[in-house]
């Protein structure tokens, strides 16, 4: 059976819980392995890679911000095949350095052209 391929589009930060919660379920539904999926940040939606100790945490654990359980989701999901990328654009809007988004994270020029891209290779288009 073909690998389903698709593009989740995250712009707002307020969407992150959703947008795992849909890519949990759609795993749980064609299994792990059965989709090809990546998830698009750009906008606002980057500053959940603002602090470096929501990222790595200290001491093994993190700051207790939502957006360091939002990080600890992605990287479980990340170690489930979904690719995580980030918009460059949206990083330098918001002041963040690549050198501390977590290892997972793949950085892109523009994260709207790589969505374009992604649906010029087939990807459903998804925005929660």
């Amino acid at each position: 059976m073909k690998k389903i391929k698709v593009l989740f589009h995250v712009n707002e930060s307020d969407k992150w819980q959703r947008a795992l919660v849909n890519i949990t379920n759609f795993l749980n539904d064609v299994g792990q392995g059965g989709a090809d999926i990546e998830v698009v940040a750009n906008g606002e939606a980057v500053s959940v890679f603002r602090t470096r100790c929501l990222l790595t945490g200290v001491g093994g654990e993190c700051c207790g911000t939502a957006s360091g359980s939002l990080v600890d989701q992605m990287k479980n999901l990340s170690e489930m095949g979904v690719s995580f990328v980030a918009c460059r654009n949206a990083l330098k809007a918001q002041s963040i350095d690549e050198e501390n988004l977590p290892n997972f994270v793949t950085v892109v020029p523009a994260g709207i052209t790589e969505i374009a891209r992604k649906q010029t290779e087939g990807y459903a288009y998804i925005k929660p």
